[in-house]
């Protein structure tokens, strides 16, 4: 008997590396950016829910090449977005990004493709402010494509001694993540933030309040919790859970060989082939490890490889205000995000 549920959980161990490798054991994250003319996938001036900050064209990029890109995975071809496939294989869906302004980036991308879909389709927009949360809904389809900022995805508490940022406790913050179809967290962007920036004053975990501590120690006991919360709440056979990945900042040309620069500005084309010479980011092996070690499944959107070869893509100074080589302009990078997660959802 041991030996067979052995064979069992190796089986199943097997089924979920080739999903997540896309169809026939293609990995959809490893490849390189082509030229295509026929992107971008929708034009900014026919999606006026584009934020401000990530609407390029409109804040006077005077460069569009940088539209003009689609991923291409080496041994295999990602089918492209189709919009009208999405809303009708999610008809009557709930789907929520949870995490902090990349998400945001990849929601806003997904209203817009598929809105460009079916551009005269009925849509209601409601806002929750006091629970941090927007719900679009295609009313024709009855898809709900849901944001809920949380920009660390465990509990920030206001007390006595000031806001406590609780690493071992989702109980606040998970209150909306139930009854969901879909679910795509994301957090890293906030982990590193400093001084008057940094939305809190003290770390907790098991009851011990610290000054400061590590950050990426810090971002793996959250990841844990919410590991935990995830591992011990969801069903699989009601809802697919995914995690955007870690997307990167580009503010050291010295990473992609032209040390003279001190940020994205004037990048106007991705890094040739399927490498980035700096590296991947630390914060991505704390997020596989974490995965790795859940019972449940969690697809990973793998991006960020793909994405460190998009220097071009940032708003640079076409964004709100100074210098962004952390979000990224739209149309843009993360279409191909919910390309992969389209795809991810129809296998």
């Amino acid at each position: 008997m041991g030996s067979w549920i052995h064979y069992c959980s190796s089986v199943a161990v097997l089924l979920l590396i080739l999903l997540l490798h896309g169809a026939n054991g293609c990995d959809y994250f490893k490849g390189s950016w082509v030229f295509d003319p026929s992107y971008p996938l929708y034009n900014s001036s026919s999606c006026s829910f584009i934020e401000k900050e990530f609407n390029c064209q409109n804040n006077g990029r005077p460069d569009s090449l940088y539209l003009k890109y689609r991923w291409k995975p080496s041994d295999c071809d990602l089918p492209r977005f189709d919009g009208l496939d999405f809303l009708r294989r999610n008809r009557g869906k709930r789907i929520m990004f949870v995490g902090d302004s990349l998400s945001l980036n990849q929601w806003k991308s997904l209203i817009c493709l598929l809105h460009s879909a079916v551009p005269h389709a009925k849509f209601t927009i409601v806002n929750q402010p006091e629970n941090h949360l927007t719900i679009f809904t295609f009313q024709d389809y009855g898809v709900s494509v849901m944001l809920s900022r949380n920009v660390y995805l465990v509990d920030l508490v206001s007390e006595k001694i000031g806001r406590v940022l609780k690493l071992d406790s989702v109980k606040e913050t998970s209150k909306g993540w139930n009854n969901l179809d879909v679910l795509i967290f994301n957090t890293w962007h906030w982990w590193n933030r400093r001084g008057p920036t940094q939305p809190f004053d003290y770390f907790e975990v098991g009851n011990k309040i610290y000054k400061d501590m590590d950050r990426l120690a810090a971002f793996q006991i959250a990841l844990n919790t919410w590991a935990t919360w995830v591992d011990t709440n969801i069903d699989p056979t009601k809802t697919r859970v995914f995690f955007q990945g870690i997307s990167p900042s580009h503010y050291n040309g010295t990473d992609w060989n032209e040390p003279g620069l001190k940020n994205c500005q004037g990048q106007k084309i991705p890094l040739n082939g399927n490498t980035y010479p700096g590296g991947l980011p630390p914060a991505l092996t704390v997020l596989k490890r974490v995965l790795s070690s859940m019972s449940k499944p969690v697809y990973l959107l793998d991006v960020t490889e793909l994405s460190l070869l998009r220097k071009d893509g940032h708003p640079s100074s076409y964004g709100l205000a100074g210098m962004d080589c952390s979000h990224w302009c739209l149309p843009g990078v993360p279409d191909t995000w919910n390309q992969l997660l389209y795809n991810a959802l129809i296998h």
